[in-house]
């Protein structure tokens, strides 16, 4: 329950947040203007907050909010593409209540997993800027904080990858798509984004993004075998 409380404090505190004036502009100005497909709906067109099992043992890191995806719909890896393929993956692999996510209140919700972003703004071109990408850290490490029971972290892209490896001081890993290290308590998984720019060309194939969670989900069940054979002795 405190854990709960901390999420929703935080939560309300980056829903709120106004730190870098060209995103805050970017996305007002998105959800005003919106895209022709989406012309009847109303954005949210504010900053994202994370979400999921505040017991998760599971953490998805990804780069920002999709102009027209989460800026539009108030949820991360919501409404667009690569919310597809996370949701569908999700929901394969036993982390979701089912395999899409469209909008707030359809019946998604994650199982023992977490999802954020590096920055929780959509930035103009998918590219926030340094300072922009510090001011967002601070809430990114409030989440690793609150959630202790993260084991698994699976970084989605170079972006998210650099931002948890500074967050974690973890030094001299470059990303590189599939690759996975153990520091501390965690297990770190680098992934390539799930982008129309990735999956369209080939460069991220089905079956790469299938096996970046079942290695998360193999570490998460071997360490449970170790605690439960270990509360058997």
């Amino acid at each position: 329950m405190k854990r709960t409380k901390m999420l929703v404090n935080l939560n309300q505190k980056i829903i709120k947040c106004e730190r870098c004036p060209r995103l805050v502009s970017h996305r007002q100005s998105i959800a005003k203007e919106k895209t022709k497909r989406f012309r009847g709906e109303k954005y949210w067109g504010k900053p994202l907050s994370g979400f999921g099992d505040p017991n998760a043992e599971l953490l998805l890191i990804g780069l920002a909010p999709a102009a027209h995806g989460g800026n539009r719909t108030g949820r991360m890896f919501t409404g667009d593409c690569s919310g597809d393929w996370v949701a569908k993956v999700l929901f394969e692999k036993g982390f979701a209540t089912r395999p899409t996510s469209k909008k707030i209140g359809d019946g998604f919700s994650l199982i023992n997993a977490y999802i954020t972003a590096a920055a929780r703004c959509a930035p103009p071109k998918n590219k926030p800027l340094k300072d922009e990408l510090e001011n967002c850290s601070t809430y990114l490490k409030d989440e690793i904080f609150i959630l202790k029971n993260i084991r698994v972290i699976i970084c989605l892209g170079r972006i998210a990858f650099e931002s948890c490896c500074k967050l974690l001081h973890v030094k001299n890993r470059r990303f590189v798509h599939g690759k996975t290290f153990s520091h501390g308590k965690w297990t770190i998984i680098s992934s390539y984004h799930p982008s129309r720019q990735n999956t369209q060309t080939g460069r991220l194939t089905w079956n790469q993004w299938q096996d970046i969670f079942s290695k998360a989900r193999k570490v998460i069940s071997e360490r449970n075998e170790v605690i439960s054979c270990n509360s058997d002795i």
